[in-house]
């Protein structure tokens, strides 16, 4: 029974003949081997790629257990007999092995090919990426009890930072991974099943009824968005810190390009297919939709990006007016951008919320934007020219 339900998930996950998983290992092989011959070295301290594989799987399996297109094939399965203790290794096994195999194997080819690393090392990444499975499986069956599971996690980062050695740290891991296990051994299917909210973010007829009331709705009603837009907000306060050896206007944009990285908020359509049939079927939807969609973003970048040069103004000095030109520039180009390539290049393949939180397109308007920040930093009186080309582009989005 285990294996039959193992392979009913895997199958939604990986595709019915596989297919995804072996495309993924490949793109993971050839990501690896191209930085590799190409000698490309950056030191990396031995903590912090532990760190970094611990967080990404442990935050990758959090949303895998967390999505809501999962929980219809999860509901479906809870309503057949089974057995609770193979139900919920085979659910946390699969779930595991789509989040390492598909999500966190390209940071672990990452590191591999870009840093120094010996047996030892190896064997502790490994662990630790299935340590953070089993853990955040384990705090997701108990998250009623979320003070406890905070401490627990916050006991692990604290080992993670302070275990200066390796052998006692693998042990440590052995015996967390195992304290996992037996949380998991007294969990019961229902332990991982979400209801859904009584709230609905749909958008409603009537004169009040607004777009910006959808927009907050669903926020309200996606804790998790919420949460990486308080992260952004958080980063916008220490950039300045980091940034304080190069002072001036140089680096300012690049801290603009870097709080523009903000997935949830430019996925309205990808990850709600019945807004965007709604919004591309009904007449006079593309200009209702798309100008205060790109607003919204516009606020949420700029928020940050306040955030960002008030902390500046405390920590590096004054704030002169061509920063907030740039703020302007940063957070609407972004917003632009966003909402042109969402309505034009929607992502329709993706199995659950994580596939579009980490899908490649996530990284085509930040990436374009570092771009446009070294040529302002390089150039500033190309700012003037960038805003003139940015009028461009609401004039396009005006006329959609």
């Amino acid at each position: 029974m285990m294996r039959m339900i193992g392979k009913a998930f895997a199958k939604k996950l990986f595709g019915a003949k596989y297919e995804r998983l072996t495309r993924t290992l490949f793109m993971d092989v050839i990501v690896f081997w191209g930085l590799y011959i190409a000698g490309f070295q950056v030191q990396i301290a031995s903590f912090i790629r532990v760190l970094m594989i611990s967080t990404f799987t442990a935050g990758v399996m959090w949303q895998a257990l967390s999505s809501k297109d999962n929980m219809v094939e999860l509901t479906a399965m809870l309503m057949l007999p089974y057995r609770r203790r193979e139900f919920i290794f085979a659910y946390v096994g699969v779930l595991g092995a789509y989040t390492v195999l598909t999500k966190t194997g390209l940071l672990f080819a990452v590191l591999l090919a870009v840093s120094a690393w010996n047996l030892v090392e190896l064997v502790a990444m490994i662990l630790c990426m299935i340590h953070a499975v089993l853990m955040a499986a384990a705090v997701y069956s108990v998250r009623r009890y979320w003070y406890t599971s905070g401490l627990w996690a916050a006991g692990i980062v604290a080992a993670i930072l302070f275990l200066e050695s390796r052998t006692w740290f693998c042990l440590f891991l052995l015996v967390n991974s195992l304290f996992a296990v037996l949380i998991l051994w007294r969990a019961d299917g229902y332990d991982f099943y979400q209801k859904e909210s009584k709230k609905t973010h749909a958008i409603r007829q009537g004169k009040r009824a607004t777009l910006w009331r959808y927009f907050f709705r669903y926020l309200s009603c996606h804790k998790n968005y919420l949460l990486n837009t308080a992260v952004m907000w958080c980063v916008a306060l220490v950039l300045p810190y980091f940034f304080r050896e190069m002072t001036g206007l140089s680096v300012i944009p690049v801290g603009f390009a870097i709080l523009s990285l903000n997935t949830p908020i430019c996925i309205l359509l990808s990850c709600d297919p019945d807004l965007d049939q709604a919004v591309r079927f009904l007449p006079g939807q593309k200009r209702r939709f798309c100008i205060p969609y790109c607003l919204f973003i516009f606020l949420c970048n700029m928020a940050a990006d306040v955030i960002f040069l008030c902390s500046w103004r405390i920590q590096n000095g004054s704030v002169t007016v061509h920063m907030i030109a740039g703020a302007v520039f940063f957070a609407l180009q972004s917003a632009v951008l966003s909402v042109l390539l969402e309505w034009f290049y929607p992502i329709r393949d993706w199995k659950i919320e994580s596939d579009l939180w980490h899908h490649p397109r996530k990284y085509v308007v930040p990436v374009v934007m570092l771009l446009l920040a070294g040529a302002v930093s390089s150039c500033p009186v190309l700012l003037p020219v960038l805003l003139a080309l940015m009028a461009v582009e609401i004039v396009v989005l005006l006329i959609l």
